[in-house]
This record gives C-alpha cells, structure tokens and sequence, in this order.
C-alpha cells in the first residue's frame, strides 16, 4: 500500500500562500491519481483538489479553483498544493490520498495520514 506524509502547513495571514508537499513511498506511485482533502473538526472531510496519473487531468472543488493548483513529480513520488489568495475559511487539516480514476473527487481508501494543519488569520 502507498503511504503517505503530509507537510508544508502553517500559519498565515488572509491573502498569503502556502505550498502543501505529499510524499509517497511504497506501491507505485506513478500509476495512481491523486487528491487532497480538508478537514474541520465538527464536520465531514471535503474534497480539494485532485490530478490523473500524469498530472495531465485536473479536478478542483469550487471553493479551490481559481486559487489552488494541484501538481505533481512521479520523480519525486510527490504531490503538491500550491495555495493562493487564502482565506479564513481554509484553515482546515489537508490530507492527500489515492483517488479513484474515473472519479478524481473520491478517495480510493478510507485511510488516511496526520495530515497538515493550515491556519489562516484574519
């Protein structure tokens, strides 16, 4: 199974950006797309952002488009999230993980890592 860790959260004021890194090892991380999700403690995890195996094929939720962008580099068996224009409302723990294909806004597994927490201040 893939595993994977979370980092590049932090503080910052409303406007400022953040990248978020998701780095993978064990099963092959170049033949699977990839999402991430947030998380407020109180509600469900949401979709954010997710890409196809080459990086090719994007899907935002609307709240992140316009102002995130997903990428990744199968070298690096990384995935990022470059986050713009941030806002009280994103502070949240981002999680990545496996997505289904032909579904790129659903998870593959309901397992999940530590995440990052992203707070922003107004």
């Amino acid at each position: 199974q893939v595993q994977l860790v979370e980092s590049g959260g932090g503080l910052v004021q409303a406007g400022g950006s953040l990248r978020l890194s998701c780095a993978a090892s064990g099963r092959t991380f170049s033949s699977n797309a990839m999402g991430w999700f947030r998380q407020v403690p109180g509600k469900e995890r949401e979709f954010v952002a997710a890409l196809n195996w080459s990086g090719r094929n994007t899907h935002y939720a609307d709240s992140a488009k316009g102002r995130f962008t997903i990428s990744r580099d199968n070298a690096k068996n990384t995935v990022y999230l470059q986050m713009n224009s941030l806002k009280p409302e994103d502070t949240a723990v981002y999680y990545c993980n496996v997505v289904v294909t032909t579904d790129l806004a659903r998870p593959r597994t309901d397992s999940w890592g530590q995440g990052t927490q992203v707070t922003v201040s107004s």
